[in-house]
Order: structure tokens, then sequence, then C-alpha cells
């Protein structure tokens, strides 16, 4: 029986480096304030998908400037030792394959004052419990969500009854959050003072 040849190591790092590096990218025009969402790798995030009948799982805001961009996101703990709650991961941190599947960042249409206060507003709420059903806490859209309301900005969303075994209440989905009409879709090379690269996604 032949053998596969063995891919060097440092084959593989520099590989996985690449993936990583390419999906840091950030589409032309996206700004700090705006929303982005994943497609999660993990077993909850095919849970939220199933319940959402979406395409991505997860959200975070943008905060920061182009080659040092963050993403304030209320999450299970994804590093060992670090509790559930609203934290600050880099870019590449966030969009690693390992973590993400796809991505997509949304602009917020928002004057440059609210685009200010909001990122201000979910700063302030780093270290906050991530909690899906406990005022006491947040969970990822209700967070961003949050955030732009405080800032001013209604984005216009609805919330989705589930009966969750436990924890049956109303709740804000991904999909909910992307049908908002204040928002819509960056390209590649899409601006965010230009017309919609595509339809945005309508209510359901």
């Amino acid at each position: 029986m032949r053998r596969r040849p063995r891919v060097p190591l440092a084959q593989c790092a520099l590989a996985l480096m690449l993936a990583a590096a390419r999906a840091a990218e950030l589409p032309a025009g996206a700004q700090a304030g705006d929303l982005i969402f994943r497609e999660g790798t993990e077993a909850i995030s095919a849970a939220v998908m199933a319940a959402d009948g979406g395409a991505f799982s997860h959200v975070g805001m943008l905060v920061g400037r182009p080659g040092q961009w963050h993403v304030v996101h209320a999450t299970p703990s994804e590093v060992r030792g670090r509790p559930d709650g609203v934290v600050a991961d880099t870019l590449a941190f966030f969009t690693d394959p390992r973590r993400s599947k796809r991505h997509v960042v949304y602009h917020v249409e928002a004057s440059g004052e609210q685009r200010r206060r909001a990122v201000d507003r979910v700063q302030a709420m780093l270290g906050r419990p991530f909690r899906v059903a406990d005022g006491a806490g947040t969970y990822c859209t209700a967070l961003v969500w949050q955030a732009w309301k405080d800032a001013g900005l209604d984005l216009e969303v609805r919330f989705t009854s589930l009966s969750l075994p436990l924890l049956p209440g109303r709740y804000l989905l991904p999909s909910d959050l992307l049908a908002s009409p204040r928002m819509r879709p960056l390209m590649p090379g899409a601006r965010a003072s230009g017309p919609p690269p595509f339809p945005t996604a309508s209510a359901h």
C-alpha cells in the first residue's frame, strides 16, 4: 500500500495563516459601527441556524479602524478561562476559519454622531454576562441592536416568538436583524455611500 506524502508542518502552518488573513479582509466602505455576521462552526451555531432558518448564527459590531479592526460581541467563551460575556476580539480571531465558515459585513445607515455613540455604547457593555433570557445579560443580536437604539437609531427589527425548553420568549434572531431596512450588505469594492450591491434581505 502506497503511503501518502507527508506535508511539512511549516507548510500547514503557512496555509492556515494565509486562510486566516484572507478571512480577515473587509470590503471597502466598512466603518466602525457596522455589523459583521458569521456562520459559526460549533454545535451551538447549527442550533441557532436551525431555530432561525437563516444563513448566519452570530453577529458583532466593528470597532477601530482599517488595519486595527476589532469585533465586540456577546458570546459563550471561545477562549479557555474567559467567562461567557461581551468581549472584544480581533477581526482575525472572529473570522478565523476554525470559528467561521463565512462572514458578511452590513453597513448601518446612520449619521456620524449616531455611529460614534453606538460604538461608545457597545464598548461600555464589555464584560456584561452572556445571557439569552435574563435582563442582567445580553446575547449577540440584542447587544448590537441595543447599542444602536441607545445611540438614537431604531433598526426597525421585529422579535420572533420561540418556545424553547425552559426559555420561551421573544428573541431577536440573526435573520430578524438582517431584515432591518436601516442596513445593507457590503461587497468587496462597494462604497458605503453608494447604492446597495444587491437587494437587502426582506422581512419574513
